[in-house]
């Protein structure tokens, strides 16, 4: 691959446990660095994370973002990590103009610092921490179709040497990683998966159905086994608004005992 590709939806695993050597995380480390290995480095990042929610689209604005060690009850080790990458407030204010422009209204925040859905993976990636990064904000309504024009208001963003990140996962229930799997639960995984998997990659689909299979997500099979609560998954739809197209490229992998994806456009 010879240009910087346009969106890239990674699942970030639990908390700071893949920077832990967590056996249940070693596919997923393994992915992110053969991604980050395959593809153009980026000049920037453009990161969508999980775990930051607001009422107004808000832009991390600030030259030098604090780490947000958004996580409880780890051990010591995992609130001594660091990643001093820097800010950019020129593209953040790109971001801002290009939200106002779709009609969207937004706000910069130079105050808020970098969650673990932007630091866990880009370490993986970018151990270096060269590569300045702003972060955006999901919308607390938690509406599909809020992200997919996310996504859309900033494609002129991905793929100009800018990668855009969605920084959730595939699966995201909470009780279930902590409770045996029943048989019930893995045909809700692997179902969920196989939809996810055909909604982000088939030819066959319009842009048009794939968007409205992304809308009405929560109607997939094992939907809300897999995703109680969107935030998790509504990183994707920003990636997708931005590309609106199948993706190039997709990993299927297993993440502390879940089948899981990754997608890159």
């Amino acid at each position: 691959m010879t240009q910087t590709p346009k969106a890239l939806f990674i699942s970030h695993g639990g908390g700071p446990m893949p920077l832990l050597q967590d056996p249940g995380h070693r596919e997923m480390v393994s992915c992110l660095e053969r991604i980050a290995a395959e593809i153009p480095k980026p000049d920037a990042l453009l990161v969508v994370s999980a775990h930051w929610e607001e009422r107004t689209p808000t832009i991390t604005s600030g030259e030098s973002p604090a780490l947000i060690y958004d996580y409880y009850g780890f051990p010591e080790a995992a609130y001594d990590i660091q990643y001093p990458c820097s800010g950019n407030p020129p593209l953040a204010n790109q971001i801002h103009k290009l939200l106002h422009n779709a009609g969207i209204d937004a706000r910069l925040d130079d105050k808020r610092g970098f969650d673990h859905g932007l630091f866990v993976p880009l370490k993986i990636m970018y151990p270096e921490a060269n590569i300045p990064c702003v972060q955006l904000s999901l919308v607390s309504t938690l509406d599909p179709s809020d992200h997919l024009k996310l996504g859309s208001a900033l494609e002129s963003i991905g793929g100009n040497n800018v990668l855009v990140v969605g920084s959730g996962f595939s699966f995201h229930n909470l009780k279930a990683f902590f409770t045996a799997d029943t048989l019930e639960s893995q045909v809700s995984n692997l179902s969920f998966e196989e939809w996810l998997v055909e909604t982000c990659c088939s030819a066959d689909c319009t842009e048009e159905e794939r968007e409205q299979r992304l809308v009405h997500w929560a109607e997939a099979p094992g939907a809300r086994f897999c995703h109680p609560r969107a935030e998790h998954l509504l990183p994707l739809h920003v990636c997708y608004g931005v590309a609106r197209a199948p993706c190039s490229d997709y990993f299927e992998l297993e993440i502390m005992h879940k089948k899981s994806s990754m997608y890159l456009w």
